[in-house]
């Protein structure tokens, strides 16, 4: 049974899951197009961090970090060994919820155009293409979506 519950980007687990999404992102795109928030920005208090289980293994990470009126999709990342078990699904009503119950109107994100997986997550869970947002910028490797709770 997968259990999705807040947890803490430092903590061992949830930290080597986070490495790994760090690294793979690295590998694909320059510094200038990585937006990732470093895994100790996810422990401010302006962010909700959640991490999906199997008993005591982590095997996915999620957050959104809340602006004023909005929060934006950080750090969503399932291990392999997780995949096709429903985890990014679960962590994304898991975020979904959470803002919708903190007062949020909106949910907006942007990732990587070669993160194929990932877009077609966030289109399967209702987002829709947008501009940039916040201090992104059109930048032809930036894809940018957004959805109305």
């Amino acid at each position: 049974m997968i259990i999705v519950e807040l947890g803490h980007p430092l903590d061992p687990q949830p930290a080597a899951l986070l490495a790994q999404a760090q690294a793979l992102q690295a590998e694909i795109y320059d510094a200038e197009h990585n937006h990732a928030l470093p895994t100790d920005a996810l422990a401010a208090d302006d962010v909700r961090f959640f991490i999906a289980r199997e008993g005591d293994v982590v095997l996915g990470v999620g957050a959104f970090k809340i602006y004023s009126t909005y929060g934006e999709v950080k750090s969503m990342f399932t291990s392999p060994d997780g995949r096709g078990k429903g985890i990014a699904a679960a962590l994304m009503r898991a975020v979904e919820d959470t803002a919708r119950a903190e007062g949020l109107s909106a949910l907006k994100l942007e990732t990587g155009d070669e993160l194929d997986a990932a877009c077609r997550l966030y289109e399967r869970h209702g987002f829709t293409r947008c501009g940039a947002f916040g201090d992104y910028e059109n930048n032809g490797v930036s894809v940018f979506y957004e959805k109305a709770l």
